[in-house]
């Protein structure tokens, strides 16, 4: 599969190396893509180049960018190129601020997530949350002594979440099907809950599981 990954961060540069590391063709993008020369020896199917350049490339767009910039992106990206592409959302809409008793600010509320809003303003896009409510070290080929971790995702297209959820069962991931957008109200916020271990105790190597009966 060929895979775009808009921003260059610890979050883009580990997803990454792992999707090289299972045979993806992947391009990740910087607004400056020089300061990622030292991917080129990373992996074989590693490319660089701008966000413009992973819209064209990817069949898949991972959106890996701070969260306060991620219309910004993906208006450099171009709605053009990335139309009726699947994008997995692995942003955050985290304040400005610093913890208070290890627990983040966000910028949105229980009674709307951040990715409901871009899905609103990119109505052609096909929305997939994932990968947010993990840190980079743990998102591919994540090894815990419970097992496989779960990862909840949600969008409002039935076969963009079956393609994401295949994709993250391919890289260790247990997955659990929140249904439509709506749902990331509830997955954004465990962003929020995973930081806390770290910040009270620096506490990071950890994973959400769902217990089935």
């Amino acid at each position: 599969m060929k895979i775009g990954i808009i921003g260059s961060g610890e979050v883009g540069v580990s997803l990454a190396k792992g999707l090289s590391r299972h045979g993806h063709a992947v391009l990740i993008a910087s607004r400056t893509p020089d300061k990622l020369a030292h991917l080129r020896s990373a992996g074989a199917g590693i490319s660089i180049g701008d966000f413009a350049a992973a819209a064209r490339f990817g069949d898949i767009v991972i959106l890996a960018v701070k969260g306060s910039i991620t219309v910004q992106a993906l208006q450099q990206a171009g709605a053009a190129s990335l139309d009726g592409k699947i994008i997995i959302d692995a942003t955050n809409p985290i304040a400005d601020a610093a913890p208070v008793d290890g627990v983040l600010t966000f910028t949105s509320s229980l009674n709307d997530s951040a990715m409901e809003g871009l899905q609103r303003q990119y109505p052609r896009l096909k929305f997939v949350k994932a990968f947010n409510s993990v840190g980079a070290d743990l998102m591919i080929d994540p090894k815990l002594p419970g097992g496989p971790p779960t990862m909840f995702i949600c969008g409002d297209d039935a076969l963009a979440r079956a393609s994401v959820a295949k994709l993250l069962e391919s890289v260790g991931w247990d997955v659990a099907d929140m249904g439509a957008a709506r749902a990331a109200r509830a997955i954004e916020p465990l962003c929020a809950l995973w930081c806390i271990p770290g910040f009270l105790r620096n506490e990071w190597a950890h994973a959400f599981k769902l217990l089935r009966a």
